[in-house]
This record gives structure tokens, C-alpha cells and sequence, in this order.
């Protein structure tokens, strides 16, 4: 109810004002659930209440906003373009919305999940009234409490794969085109992997290419699985059992055991090639 993305706006306009113009915004993990509102703020929007007063910030205001005023609206936004890295599908609001699938864990009871929910419907009409976007049933609008929604409708963001979007923006798939080999890796790869992370994601730009992938990890399950799906080999890089979780994942005994791993990789590689 109080939480603000206030602090995403003020790093968006510092960035504005440092000359960048495009924009790759990571969305989840963020404690809020005020619809992109405070995002806004930071950015010269103001929000009008039925009586014509301005309103505060935090997730309590949205059934309250009755009105968007954007006159002060930071100038150099007119000039920027923003691509969200968003990996869930969910809507605006409803059962699969924000409030109701997120709310919770971020502190919110019964009451307030039901408040703000009502609150993200309210503001998805005025939102529709402002722009001319029913970003409602949007996937991925309600991303972060909302600020999906928020930048898709006032940014005209694209709403992406965030592991896609982030192999786009590292050129990865150029990177790749002369590539023998391609190696990725994960804290713990698992049939999970195949569903839109990273890992799974790269597999797929070594399949297009005919080019095998092989993953490192620290801790692997359903490797068959992992490797009908087309990885060229699953690499724990210590041996089951062999070491305590916590001293495998301290820095140097991971690179440690990382660099062992690569090692032995590359030479039976090369050894077969």
C-alpha cells in the first residue's frame, strides 16, 4: 500500500539527463505494488483525484486517481525508447493479476490484496481513457505490481523474453555463428532451465545453428530430461558429496573447481575433434 516505484523514475530521468535514449528496464523482485504510479512521478506526472486535488503515491492512491496530469512530463522522455525484460505473463489485475498472484509476499493481507486489485482495475480505465491502451489482459502488465502495464502504455514498451532480450542486446547469436562449441552454465540446471531461463534459451540458439551445447553447474537434476531436450553434456563442477555445500560455493574454491571442469572439457573436446 505505501511502496513506490518512485526510486525507478528518478533513475530513468538521471539517465535522461545523461544523454542515454534507449532503455533495457528488468522488471520483478520489487516489493511494489502501485502500477508504475510512482514511476510516473519522478517523471513530471501528477495524479488527480475526483475533487481535483493531487494525490500521494503508494498502491492506496489507485482508486482514487480520477484523472492523469502529464504537462510536466520529463521533455527528453518524447525521445526514448524502452524494451522491459519481463519473464512472467501475467495481467493487470484479476485472479492472475498483480495484487492477487504477487501482493502477498510483498506484505499485503486479504484486505489489501483486494484493495489494490480493485485499485489496478480502476486505474487500467483511466489509463485506457489517457492513452487509448487497454493494457488489462496485457501479458506481463503485471509484472512488478503493475509498472509492466505502466510502461507498456505511457513508454510504448515492448514487453520481452528477458533472457531473450538479454542475448539480443550481448549479440549473442553473432557472437555464435563461426562458434565449434557453445558453453553455458547455471547455480542448478534442472527442467526449469527449459522454461524460458537463460540456460534453455541459449540451447536453443546452439540448436538453430547446429552448434553443441554443453552446461556447467554447480548442482544438476533431470540430466536425461536436460539432455533429450539437446545438451551436448551436463558438468557439475564438484563431484557428488564431495564437498559441503558451503565451502563449494565460496569464491575461490568455485573457481577453483570451475577452471578444473573447463579444463578437462576442453581437452577431451580437442581430443576427439
Amino acid at each position: 500500500m505505501k511502496t513506490t516505484t518512485f526510486g525507478t523514475g528518478e533513475l530513468i530521468a538521471d539517465a535522461l539527463e545523461q544523454g542515454c535514449r534507449t532503455f533495457i528496464i528488468g522488471i520483478g523482485g520489487s516489493a511494489t505494488n502501485d502500477a508504475g504510479t510512482g514511476m510516473l512521478q519522478a517523471l513530471g506526472y501528477r495524479f488527480i483525484d475526483k475533487n481535483g486535488h493531487e494525490l500521494g503515491t503508494g498502491g492506496e492512491i489507485l482508486q482514487q486517481i480520477a484523472c492523469i496530469d502529464d504537462t510536466h512530463q520529463h521533455p527528453l522522455l518524447k525521445n526514448a525508447h524502452f524494451m522491459v525484460a519481463c519473464d512472467v505473463q501475467n495481467p493487470y489485475y484479476g485472479p492472475q493479476g498483480a495484487a492477487y498472484v504477487f501482493a502477498r509476499q510483498k506484505g499485503a493481507n486479504n484486505e489489501m490484496i483486494h484493495q489494490l486489485d480493485e485499485g489496478m482495475k480502476a486505474f487500467a480505465q483511466v489509463i485506457q481513457q489517457h492513452t487509448g491502451k487497454d493494457i488489462s489482459q496485457l501479458p506481463g502488465s503485471g509484472a512488478a505490481g503493475g509498472l509492466g502495464g505502466c510502461l507498456a502504455a505511457f513508454m510504448n514498451a515492448e514487453l520481452k523474453s528477458g533472457a531473450e532480450l538479454l542475448l539480443q542486446a550481448t549479440g549473442f547469436y553473432e557472437c555464435i555463428t563461426d562458434a565449434d562449441l557453445i558453453i553455458t552454465g547455471e547455480g542448478k540446471i534442472d527442467k526449469q532451465s527449459l522454461m524460458g531461463k537463460i540456460t534453455g534459451k541459449i540451447l536453443e540458439g546452439g540448436k538453430q545453428k547446429g552448434i553443441p551445447v554443453i552446461a556447467l553447474t554447480g548442482l544438476a537434476e533431470d540430466i536425461d530430461l536436460l539432455q533429450k531436450a539437446g545438451f551436448a553434456g551436463i558438468h557439475p563442477i564438484t563431484e557428488a558429496g564431495s564437498q559441503p555445500l558451503e565451502e563449494a560455493m565460496k569464491p575461490a574454491i568455485a573457481k577453483r573447481n570451475l577452471k578444473k571442469t573447463v579444463s578437462r572439457i576442453i581437452s577431451d573436446y580437442l581430443s576427439c575433434d
